[in-house]
């Protein structure tokens, strides 16, 4: 009863908390660049369909009623178009989301991807641009770490240690009981030292959910099957496969972790803004570490600490 007294009082006095502190500190220094790396990229990536919307070459009306072209039409319009190249492929599927016909051409080493009308035979540009690759790209780095299956199974570990920081920074925020008031906010006219410190501990009370829900979900994409398993364990046996509620939850955790919400704008530009706040997690975690810890080692004036909130243990 008195060490949970001591907790619930005096914090920074139980041994459990300093444990805390340092796996806290050396995780978020470990994994810090990382960490702000899929933050940047995840919230960019929110706007990803809107992104590729605009970026990608300029689309013709779908017109259901209307035939496209035939291979032997198009091939005539794409080399009109490009004298000299061979047509290697013709994709000839025209739907409502992608309305355009893929052609590919060559002439010796120089290769083209390009969309034409398919009603028209119209050159409209480039399948992919570099700016659409782009997007690509970022996708791969943020899902996959640009290493295919095994950068998407160290993502998974990524997130274990991730995890692990956000539920070691909730233990170590826990101000004492007549101090809980003052950790909520931030105090605006604060000195530079203090206002850090009120940010990093507000932003992690706040989004403590979130950020947890975000690394949860990561290790579920990169790891299903255990997820899966216990889903499979809870399940009624005769419940329709995709339709149970386990099934429906992790749903969800997919589309809460990529801000899958296509039809509110105001939910995507919160979720692209909240995506930001690991990273300045870590920047202000680093800002307090370096003036706490560096600039003592390195013999330069250390600005003063805010009194007792901001100590270590």
């Amino acid at each position: 009863m008195n060490y949970l007294k001591q907790w619930v009082d005096q914090p920074r006095s139980v041994w459990l908390r300093r444990a805390m502190f340092q796996i806290h500190l050396w995780t978020g220094l470990g994994i810090g660049l990382y960490i702000v790396m899929l933050s940047v990229t995840g919230s960019i990536l929110v706007y990803s369909a809107e992104l590729i919307s605009v970026l990608e070459s300029p689309m013709p009306e779908f017109q259901p009623d209307r035939e496209p072209m035939s291979v032997e039409e198009m091939t005539i319009a794409a080399q009109r178009a490009y004298p000299g190249y061979e047509v290697t492929r013709i994709g000839r599927r025209v739907t409502r989301r992608r309305p355009v016909m893929s052609v590919n051409l060559a002439l010796g080493d120089d290769i083209k991807e390009r969309v034409f009308n398919p009603y028209s035979g119209e050159d409209l540009g480039e399948a992919f641009p570099d700016s659409v690759r782009a997007i690509f790209w970022l996708t791969e780095l943020h899902d996959d770490l640009l290493m295919g299956f095994n950068g998407r199974r160290i993502n998974g570990i990524g997130s274990i240690l991730v995890t692990i920081l956000i539920l070691t920074g909730a233990v170590i925020w826990w101000p004492g009981r007549k101090r809980v008031r003052r950790s909520l906010g931030i105090r605006w006219q604060s000195r530079w030292p203090r206002f850090n410190w009120d940010l990093h501990s507000a932003l992690g009370f706040w989004v403590f959910a979130l950020m947890l829900l975000w690394a949860v979900s990561g290790v579920y994409l990169a790891f299903p099957d255990p997820f899966q398993a216990v889903v499979d364990a809870v399940s009624e046996p005769d419940d329709i496969l995709g339709n149970r509620p386990g099934d429906v939850v992790l749903l969800w955790l997919t589309r809460l972790h990529f801000g899958r919400f296509r039809n509110s704008p105001v939910l995507q530009a919160l979720w692209a803004t909240l995506g930001l706040v690991p990273a300045a997690m870590f920047v202000t975690g680093g800002v307090m570490w370096w003036n706490r810890v560096l600039r003592k080692i390195s013999g330069g004036p250390a600005d003063e600490p805010p009194k007792r909130e901001a100590q270590g243990p």
